[in-house]
């Protein structure tokens, strides 16, 4: 199998950190196993995540090969890290160690095959700049649907909430390219109590606040869900001089938080911390995101 050949390979030059050809290669095939649709596939949809992410460590460490100064310079000991995951694939359940995402339907390329950006590279420093309103092209092959899903069907006396995310405040919102949210609820351990969802692309950029307006539905009742749990926002964005989704920052609410109607919540540095122990504010400024939330009960 074409996979397990290039694990191999991973695992001969993980240890000795001597590649034989370019990690950006090994990942562009990484991604391609992670991307694949068939149905006789050996890997489960979030041993794909995995793989996915481990292609994306790998891009990252091209671009630290390529860049003599990089503030988030991928470094040789973070790369020894992947090597445990890589010998377990298929049995591998513990937390990815970086704070990295998979690129979704982002077109795979051959070697050799030369990536044209809608965007140079400096517009990640200079962009169209906060204040200026603009609207995002869809970069990325069914970005503008998001991976959204229907309300669940109503039950005597229980309680489902719809939450509306209209904006999110950042310093640098003009500069962000193609953000999303990802939405997803966890328990007290980080453990997923709902489906994730991603939103799509945003909607516009104006002054310092990017707009969503879209409606996310919990996928559980609230009754349902277990003491302690809380639902996670994280505002991700495309790095076009690494050619990767990040993870910008998080938000999050607990449960004596869900009320019928508005809701401003603090901002917080990633990693996301889904457990909540070492929560960082992302800035002093009031800067935040901005929901709205609806209760359904029969």
């Amino acid at each position: 199998h074409v996979f397990r050949r290039l694990v191999c390979v991973c695992l001969c030059c993980v240890p000795t950190l001597q590649f034989s050809f370019p990690p950006s290669r090994l990942a562009r095939h990484l991604q391609k196993e992670a991307q694949s649709q068939h149905n006789n596939s050996e890997f489960t949809e979030d041993q794909k995540k995995t793989i996915a992410k481990i292609a994306t460590c790998l891009e990252l460490r091209s671009a630290a090969l390529q860049s003599a100064q990089s503030q988030d310079e991928f470094k040789l000991e973070d790369l020894k890290k992947l090597e445990p995951i890589l010998k377990n694939i298929l049995t591998y359940n513990k937390e990815f160690p970086f704070d990295v995402q998979p690129v979704p339907l982002r077109k795979i390329l051959a070697p050799g095959e030369e990536e044209h950006l809608e965007f140079e590279e400096d517009d990640e420093e200079g962009g169209a700049g906060a204040g200026s309103p603009d609207s995002f092209p869809a970069r990325v092959p069914g970005a503008n649907e998001g991976t959204l899903l229907p309300r669940l069907p109503s039950e005597p006396g229980m309680t489902l909430l719809t939450i509306n995310i209209e904006k999110i405040g950042l310093k640098d919102a003009g500069q962000c390219i193609d953000p999303y949210i990802t939405v997803s609820v966890k328990d007290l351990n980080g453990i997923d109590l709902t489906p994730v969802q991603d939103t799509p692309v945003a909607l516009r950029k104006e002054d310092t606040y990017v707009h969503f307006n879209v409606d996310i539905e919990i996928q559980k009742h609230i009754e349902k869900l277990t003491k302690g749990a809380a639902i996670f926002f994280e505002f991700k964005h495309y790095k076009p001089k690494k050619r990767f989704t990040s993870t910008k920052c998080f938000a999050f609410m607990e449960m004596d938080e869900i009320k019928p109607g508005a809701i401003v919540i603090e901002l917080y540095k990633k990693p996301t911390d889904f457990k909540r122990k070492k929560l960082q504010l992302l800035t002093k400024k009031p800067l935040y995101l901005h929901l709205h939330q609806t209760l359904h009960k029969e």
